[in-house]
């Protein structure tokens, strides 16, 4: 992976997020990334168990604490910066992607995170959050999707499913919500993910592997709001779960189901879901999340439907690209390199206009 912009040096880029960050020698548990703040959620938010999974993660990566950022917006999952004993900030409503742009452009020693949720990163951040994946700037994004607005008190969000009765949708929503996925594959995003909150060991698998990639890490997390939209996610908690998670791995067919009785096939240009008795093995999808081609992804991230029939879990897609940030310091010091010091010259030179 290299630079190929005019007038830069092709320099090699490390496709490990973590390899300028620095280290440290002292071994670290969870309890070192507690801060001495009381945590404020509803009883019973999915808030706390993503919250527990990051700090059981950063000890992993091996960071200096120093060096981890957390940033977020406005709404209840943007409160984690006050949670956790890193750099933070709490940002404005749908910014926090901006500003880990300017952050993570003049600090490539930092481990940059987003924290947002479903209302602050596709509501009024939307514009934030695709150009932040277009560009592939090198950061973390964890959005919280409970598929309402929770801190302003049960409102419909962007990801509230058609039909949803709340405070400000009396006779059910009229929105279609967005294919949180899709959305961010359509922005170009090079590493695309979800996991469900209630599942540790998956969520755990997704959010290592967002830390070591370097460019946006868009990775949507499924929790619950007990307070105003409970149950939203029950089906894919239930005794039948199995039937309707489908969870990818990189290389691996695709087959679900408790005993794998179902399994993802090719139907013209989208996939399906079929009965994995009924379809030669060969025809079996296999995942393949590092295609350069987004045809596929976006397949996939269709086969997930508003109403959970389907919800594919899972690394999507991941795929390396030149970061912007990498890009804009190289263009700094190329600037550098060919600017003269000649304070005269530069005034007799052929940038000076006449003002008359």
């Amino acid at each position: 992976m290299t630079t190929t912009e005019p007038g830069l040096v092709g320099t090699k880029l490390p496709l490990d997020a973590l390899s300028s960050v620095p280290k440290t020698d002292a071994p670290q548990k969870p309890k070192d990334y507690t801060s001495d703040q009381e945590v404020r959620w509803c009883p019973g938010c999915g808030d706390y168990v993503i919250l527990a999974t990051i700090r059981a993660l950063l000890p992993k990566l091996g960071l200096k604490r120093e060096n981890i950022t957390f940033i977020s917006g406005i709404g209840c999952s943007s409160r984690f910066p006050y949670y956790l004993e890193t750099y933070g900030m709490h940002s404005i409503h749908g910014r926090a992607p901006a500003i880990a742009t300017g952050l993570a452009t003049t600090r490539p020693d930092q481990s940059v995170w987003v924290v947002t949720g479903d209302g602050d990163a596709m509501s009024i951040g939307g514009n934030h959050l695709i150009h932040t994946l277009r560009r592939n700037v090198n950061m973390n994004v964890l959005m919280f999707n409970n598929r309402i607005y929770g801190l302003t008190k049960g409102q419909y969000s962007p990801t509230s499913e058609t039909g949803k009765v709340t405070k400000s949708s009396p006779m059910g929503s009229l929105d279609h919500p967005f294919n949180t996925l899709s959305l961010a594959l359509g922005a170009q995003g090079t590493f695309v993910a979800r996991a469900l909150d209630s599942d540790r060991k998956g969520l755990t698998e997704v959010l290592e592997a967002a830390a070591r990639h370097r460019g946006t890490s868009f990775v949507e997390i499924m929790q619950d709001c007990p307070i105003f939209n409970d149950g939203s996610f029950d089906l894919l908690r239930k005794e039948d779960a199995a039937d309707h998670l489908i969870p990818v791995r990189h290389g691996e067919k695709i087959i679900f189901g408790d005993e794998g009785q179902h399994c993802v096939v090719r139907r013209g240009f989208s996939l399906a879901v079929a009965a994995t008795a009924d379809v030669d093995e060969a025809d079996i999808v296999v995942h393949d999340a590092h295609t350069d081609d987004p045809t596929y992804a976006h397949a996939l991230a269709n086969l997930s439907s508003q109403d959970l029939e389907y919800t594919v879990t899972g690394i999507i897609r991941q795929v390396a690209r030149d970061t912007y940030d990498d890009l804009a310091r190289g263009q700094v010091e190329h600037a550098k390199e060919i600017a003269t010091s000649d304070l005269q010259a530069l005034l007799d030179g052929s940038s000076t206009w006449t003002v008359e």
